[in-house]
């Protein structure tokens, strides 16, 4: 990486991915932030609209109809389903790398894609060319990657949570694959909403999506591409009363060929030169607080061995390793510099 820094841009700096994007980047030792975009919001400081930027970030808002991205070395999108495909392609032509915090990318099956977006997909020769940005599977793909697929929070979990036992084999994938997954608030995204209004979400909890949730195929298909064969997976998403965090817990039926297997010491294994995931020692559980404003996930294992079952519990902050903070670990990736740049944060406590 030569010593010029990082110009980056950002579609849709309002939002809650945006102004994380935004946390992370304004200290971040090799990036200059070039436009930030917002369709209703042109002309504002970004400062004003977020305090908390105030002697961070001095840019304001850009109109995305005009804005000027030919500048930039990677273009970041927070923005709804659909934003990015219909811009990749001018801005790979101006030789600009893209990374997509929205769906366009994830999905390599159009017609899956499609189904569950409800929208066409308008550059599918772009999104052949995509990876799926979850460093911890695809580091070596994602170094030469122009397009990146930025994971969704829940498949985040998941995904992690069963690498290692798929890599090796170790699941019965006769039996259903059960993700138990409850998100705060904040993955609803910063709009005006009766449902995640405080006096709506507040001292509730509750299931959504049971009947087909967005994520499912996006986690089905990474799930099978480390499986390598057919299964079963049953997901279903909750709402918890907080603004940040998710955990997810997993139950799988485990294999024959398990029965010989160390999987605390296969775990600890497998991510031990991962420096965002943690393996927690045996008998320890993991709180989503314990990873809150950080790009860490947490997970623990439970065998149940009466039922031959194993219990993954993964706990990780959805706007951080969930979204914006894993996007700026692919951005790191892809441009050659160390992957914790700019992510090196110890998580709040209290």
């Amino acid at each position: 990486m030569a010593s010029n820094k990082i110009k980056v841009g950002i579609v849709g700096g309002t939002g809650y991915t945006g102004v994380e994007l935004l946390r992370l980047l304004a200290l971040h030792p090799h990036v200059e932030l070039m436009v930030i975009t917002s369709r209703g919001e042109a002309g504002l400081p970004v400062a004003d609209m977020f305090p908390s930027l105030r002697g961070y970030i001095d840019l304001a808002f850009s109109d995305p109809a005009t804005a000027d991205y030919s500048a930039c070395d990677v273009v970041f999108f927070a923005t709804p389903h659909g934003v990015a495909m219909s811009q990749a392609q001018a801005l790979l032509d101006a030789n600009v790398k893209i990374i997509d915090l929205a769906a366009d990318f994830r999905l390599q099956d159009t017609a899956v894609f499609e189904q569950w977006y409800k929208m066409p997909h308008s550059c599918p020769q772009i999104l052949n060319e995509a990876v799926y940005g979850l460093p911890e599977i695809n580091r070596a793909q994602i170094k030469s990657a122009k397009v990146v697929g930025n994971p969704g929070c829940y498949p985040t979990t998941v995904l992690l949570g069963l690498a290692p036992l798929l890599e090796q084999g170790l699941v019965n994938l006769s039996v259903p694959i059960i993700a138990d997954s409850k998100s705060g608030v904040s993955g609803a995204g910063r709009k005006a909403e009766v449902a995640t209004l405080f006096a709506e979400s507040s001292d509730s909890l509750k299931a959504y999506g049971v009947s087909g949730h967005r994520h499912h195929p996006e986690i089905h298909a990474q799930l099978s591409k480390l499986a390598g064969d057919s299964f079963q997976l049953i997901f279903v998403p909750h709402l918890i009363p907080m603004i940040r965090g998710m955990l997810s817990t997993l139950y799988v039926k485990l294999s024959d060929k398990a029965a010989s297997v160390d999987i605390q010491a296969l775990y600890e294994s497998r991510y031990q030169d991962e420096r965002f995931v943690d393996v927690l020692p045996a008998g320890k559980l993991p709180e989503t607080r314990s990873v809150r404003g950080s790009n860490i996930l947490r997970l623990a294992l439970q065998k149940q061995d009466a039922a031959g079952y194993l219990t993954v519990l993964v706990v990780q902050d959805n706007l951080v390793k969930g979204a914006a903070g894993q996007a700026v670990q692919n951005m790191n990736i892809m441009f050659g510099i160390e992957e914790h740049c700019g992510l090196a944060i110890v998580p709040l406590l209290p």
